[in-house]
């Protein structure tokens, strides 16, 4: 029996959901990062005023020393801040704890809070609207090689490649049964496709036809091709080999990628629940880029983007909207991720880079937990006022009423903890 380890037990996926819910737990949201500094200078002027509450009765009014005393710490109880700095960690926490215990991560306090602000989301296609196992569709060759030779030397050059699109080649090749041995040096080409070289010195190349735009003029018969299965919803990837003499073409491997059934009715949802905008944004082709849209009902789409034009995209719609959200799994989204005001990442699907740089992560890569997410939010924010008001009001009420008519310290003790207590119990109601 032999065993190999491939990772520590503190590298796990287990372990790295652990860690991230522990940090998040660490990190404080803007609304408790603004209490922690106003609790300082608050503490110093409740400590100053009951010094005042002391000095001044006797030293002005004449009053007994151990009447004012008793007043002044009464006061010291009621005005002590505890309800106000307990009212965002008790939401936030249990906020947080819930969607844990629902498959979804919060890095943090903060992205809970700026989710609920999101006016407009952008999603990446593949594995996020679509489910993200391509299957092959069409393996056309183009009078170099049959079929199974098409696909098998498309397999070897896709081997080591952990896109959507080459493993559906890859699978297809072993359903079939093909021999073939991977290519090696392969080299991805960011939003064209990948070029890789054979075990006998060969360089092949596949892709979209953007890959080839400046090395092979395609024959009108090849594009009529094209055009027709991306206005199927297909994507078509062309193989070719970088001989000596120029770029031969061998075929054409077209892909299919199934639109999540929830989708549409996922980002429903999200309108519903107060996002203005959806927009689509993805490398593939336009043709399949508006099939997809206009089943998965989104307000308006951008294709054949690289990354750094979902970065710019992303901008655009910040500047737009304000505060931006972005859903996405892959390598090329994580750029765009971390720029958005909450990036969140498919989890279970989700590339190690798209989960490192994502704010929220949806490990079961269901859509419809989003319009759950964007809820929640909101409802955070709600408790989080409803507890600051409260906590202000109670102290507001019992200090004014200690300076009129005097507050007794055993009915202020009461009160002030009291209130604390029904702070906490409303922010526990998120558990729910």
């Amino acid at each position: 029996l032999d065993i190999e380890v491939t990772r520590l037990p503190s590298e796990s996926t287990l372990a790295r959901i652990i860690q991230l819910v522990e940090n998040a737990q660490e990190q404080k949201a803007p609304t408790q990062r603004f209490l922690d500094e106003f609790e300082q200078k608050y503490a110093l002027g409740v400590i100053a005023a009951t010094a005042l509450a002391i000095v001044i009765p006797v030293v002005v009014f004449s009053q007994p020393f151990e009447s004012a005393f008793y007043r002044a710490m009464t006061l010291l109880v009621v005005a002590s801040p505890c309800a106000l700095i307990i009212s965002v960690p008790a939401a936030i926490l249990s906020a947080i704890a819930n969607a844990a215990r629902r498959g979804i991560l919060f890095k943090g306090g903060a992205h809970l809070e700026n989710m609920a602000g999101v006016r407009a989301i952008a999603f990446d296609k593949t594995g996020t609207l679509t489910r993200g196992k391509p299957v092959v569709t069409d393996v056309i060759p183009l009078g170099c090689c049959t079929e199974p030779e098409l696909l098998t030397l498309a397999a070897s050059v896709e081997a080591r490649s952990e896109h959507p699109l080459a493993q559906a080649i890859v699978v297809e090749a072993q359903r079939q049964g093909l021999a073939f041995a991977p290519c090696e040096d392969l080299r991805a080409i960011t939003g064209r496709g990948a070029c890789a070289t054979a075990p006998d010195g060969r360089v092949f190349l596949i892709g979209n036809k953007e890959l080839f735009e400046d090395t092979l003029e395609l024959t009108p018969d090849v594009l009529t091709r094209l055009d027709g299965l991306e206005m199927q919803g297909r994507t078509a990837m062309l193989l070719a080999e970088q001989a000596a003499d120029g770029v031969v073409l061998f075929g054409i491997i077209a892909v299919a990628d199934a639109i999540r059934p929830e989708a549409r009715e996922a980002l429903n949802a999200l309108r519903a629940k107060g996002v203005e905008h959806i927009i689509m944004l993805t490398g593939d082709n336009e043709r399949v880029a508006r099939a997809v849209a206009e089943q998965a009902g989104v307000d308006e789409f951008r294709a054949s983007l690289l990354p750094e034009e979902k970065v710019e995209a992303v901008r655009a719609l910040h500047e737009q909207y304000g505060s931006v959200g972005m859903v996405g799994d892959g390598v090329n989204d994580a750029p765009a991720l971390a720029l958005a005001d909450v990036g969140i990442a498919m989890g279970a699907a989700g590339t190690d880079v798209a989960l490192e740089v994502a704010d929220v992560v949806l490990m079961s890569d269901d859509l419809a937990k989003l319009a759950y997410v964007r809820d929640l939010s909101r409802r955070a924010n709600r408790i989080i006022w409803e507890n600051i008001a409260f906590a202000l009001g109670v102290i507001v009420v019992l200090v004014t009423a200690n300076f009129l008519v005097g507050v007794p310290l055993p009915l202020g003790v009461v009160a002030h903890e009291g209130s604390t207590l029904l702070v906490v119990f409303n922010g526990l109601r998120l558990l729910r």
